[in-house]
This record gives C-alpha cells, structure tokens and sequence, in this order.
C-alpha cells in the first residue's frame, strides 16, 4: 500500500537510500531487478518512490503506484496533466525529505526526466535507466538528456557513444531481456503450453500494444493470414495480446474480417504468453517495436511492418527527423538487413504473406540467421541488472565533484 507520510521508513542515516520512479509494468520489472542487485551490494539499503507489485515484492515503500503513470496516447495526457504534475511535484517533496545517494529513473521520460533535473539541481544524484531511441531520431536530445541525468544505463550497447559526442555519461548494462530469453529456446514445450500441435506450421501474429498500431495493421495482419492460409491450409494461428483492450479490439479486426469473407477460419487469441507464443511459431508477424527484439531472441524467422498516420509520416519525413535507415532492432542491432521490414505503404496483406510464407513452409529457421541471432543475443547479455547496480554503485562511491 502507498505511503502517505513522506517520511515514513525514513531509513538509519547510515543506511544507504535509494529513490525509484518507474512507471508501467516494464518499468516495475526493470526496477525489481536493479532493487535485488543493489541490495546484494547494500544489504541494509531502502528503496522508496513509485514502483508497481514487483517492485514492493522486493521491500520496495511505494509512495505511489506505477500505474499512475501508465498513461498512453495525447489525449490521455493532456486529460490527467493536472494530476500528474501534482504527482510530480508530491514525489519531489518525498525525495528531498528522503535525502537519497541517489535517485533512479526509469523508462517514462516524460515524468522523469523533469523531475530529476530538479533534483539533480538539489544535489541529487540522477541515473536514468533506459535510454530514449536517441539512435533513431532527434539524436540531439542526448544533451539535454545530460541535464537531468549524472548517468545514463543504456540497454544497447551503440547508445553510450551518442551520449559521449554530448559529453554526457553514460554505460551499456545489457538487456533484461537477454538475460530471460534462453540461448537456445525449445519449440516444443512452448507448443505444448500453448496447446498447438507439433506437426503443423504455426505463425505468431503480434499487431502492437497499442490501440493506435492494432487499428492501422490489424486488417492486414488478419488479411495475410487469410492468404497465406490458400498456401498452408493447416496453419495455425496464435495472437499473444498485450491487455485486455487491446484483445477486444484485435478480436472485433478479426470478426468483421470473417463476416466480410463468409470466412471460418480462426485467429487463436491468448492473453500475454508473447514469449511462448514466439517460441512456438515458425515465423512471427509483428509490428516494428520491442517485440521484434524478442522474435530475435526466441531465434525465429520475422516480418516487420509498422505504419503511422499519413500526418504523422509527412512530418518526420519532410522534416528528416528519422536518422536510420533501418527500423527494426534486429536490423540496428546488425547493422544490415537480416530481417524483411514492410513500412507505410509497402505493409500489404499481399507483400506481408509473400515475406512469410518460405519460413511458414519450410519450418526451420534458417541456421545462418539462427546464428546472428546467437551472436547478437550474447552481446546483449550482460546480467543487466547487476550490471546496473554496478554504475549505480559507483556514481554514489564517487567524490560529489565528480558527477556532471
């Protein structure tokens, strides 16, 4: 339960302290393992801020839940910006009472960063804890990045030498995600969880999680699937879902999908088990995002597509605002083309099958991909967590003098 004494289990003032925003269940994730691994460091350490039941699990004193933060989507924000820069302002007043070594942000830049350039302005030290995508666009935003943070944790090892051109610190701690994915996933306990049979192709579909990418691919993804079942009548299909909203919308694409082709043919709808789902399947269809990175890491064959409003992409085309020309993790990751990317008008039902269908068909990843991945998936494991712990460490163990 939330704190409402802003010094309460104000710790020994010997105890080291630590202050922790993060927001949505990624970020509650992120912050339980980087509590675990400072506490091995600071065994009588105390941890306190905003954090979600993972976080709490591991002795964390939630002055508020993180899904307060867990806002989505333009509309959204400007509805609640009332009540999170109250939120704001209440969880400066804590922090200050608090006296942290140090405060860490995590993820959810839009309520962090302000928030820990103020106290970085008291005296705090700040960490911020995963790196905007710097990489992909507006690469400039590094600088001013260094004005709220001391250091930077960087989950991919290219993001600290964009913040060096700044002059701003910052270190490569690895993925979470490496660290949870197995080296070489088995396909088929992740089938049998799922219920799919071990003798048929089987395709993971993950259209986004958010309302926005479910409602500008949805219908070719559902589309795709029709067609590539022309091809491989016994395909089936399975759709981890992010939320519930985001089911009952994909569910709604694929009903008036059937209606309008007298179709019978069905989408398999579960609830999270994206990891499983992944596994299992011969190929992934996804949209461009973090799922791309753990189609990588589960090692199977992919199709990226992703598409954004006609506004939204004359904007950061006219305005070159993008700085890659690839988009998808893999790919960046690479540095060349290992996996298809199908962007605005090139994501078809058409082009979206075509790409599938050889992986669908022959049913075995090709070893040379399986390989990069393998190498790719090394360079990202770094026991993140402890890896974090240790830059943390080691800007609280550094003279006052020497954080920028």
């Amino acid at each position: 339960m939330a704190s409402s004494n802003p010094e309460s289990r104000i710790p020994n003032p010997r105890s080291p302290r630590f202050a922790l925003v993060a927001g949505e269940a990624s970020g509650d994730l992120l912050g339980a393992g980087l509590i675990a691994a400072l506490r091995e460091r600071f065994p009588d350490a105390v941890f306190a801020g905003v954090g979600g039941p993972r976080m709490q699990a591991a002795g964390f004193d939630a002055w508020h839940s993180a899904e307060e933060l867990a806002i989505m989507g333009l509309a959204e924000v400007v509805k609640h910006l009332p009540r999170l820069l109250a939120l704001r302002r209440d969880v400066r007043r804590r922090v200050l009472a608090f006296q942290p070594d140090a405060f860490v942000g995590i993820d959810a830049p839009d309520f962090n960063f302000g928030l820990e350039r103020k106290l970085k302005a008291k005296g705090i030290r700040t960490v911020h804890y995963v790196s905007p995508s710097v990489w992909a666009w507006r690469a400039k935003r590094a600088a001013k990045i260094g004005r709220s943070a001391d250091l930077v944790l960087c989950l991919f090892p290219f993001e600290p030498a964009i913040y060096a051109r700044h002059g701003v610190d910052a270190v490569f701690v690895g993925h979470p995600l490496a660290d949870a994915f197995a080296l070489d996933p088995a396909q088929a306990p992740a089938r049998a969880a799922l219920g799919l049979a071990e003798n048929v192709p089987v395709l993971a579909i993950l259209p986004g999680s958010r309302l926005g990418e479910i409602r500008r691919l949805g219908s070719d993804f559902v589309e795709a699937v029709a067609l590539l079942r022309k091809a491989l009548p016994d395909l089936d299909v399975v759709a981890p879902m992010a939320n519930a909203a985001c089911r009952h919308a994909f569910e709604g694409v694929v009903k008036s999908r059937r209606i309008a082709a007298g179709a019978q043919d069905t989408i398999r709808l579960v609830d999270g088990h994206a990891h499983e789902a992944m596994i299992a399947a011969d190929a992934v269809l996804l949209a461009s995002g973090t799922a791309a990175l753990e189609a990588m890491l589960a090692k199977r064959p992919m199709v990226v597509a992703y598409r954004v409003s006609p506004l939204t992409y004359r904007i950061v085309t006219g305005l070159h605002m993008l700085e890659v020309s690839r988009y998808s993790l893999p790919n960046v990751l690479a540095g060349r083309d290992l996996v298809p990317e199908l962007m605005q008008d090139a994501c078809t039902p058409d082009a979206l099958a075509d790409a599938l269908l050889p992986a669908l068909a022959e049913r075995r990843p090709p070893l040379p991909l399986v390989a990069e991945y393998r190498h790719l998936h090394l360079e990202l494991r770094r026991d993140a967590s402890r890896s974090a712990a240790a830059a943390v460490a080691g800007l609280v163990a550094a003279p006052r003098g020497a954080a920028a």
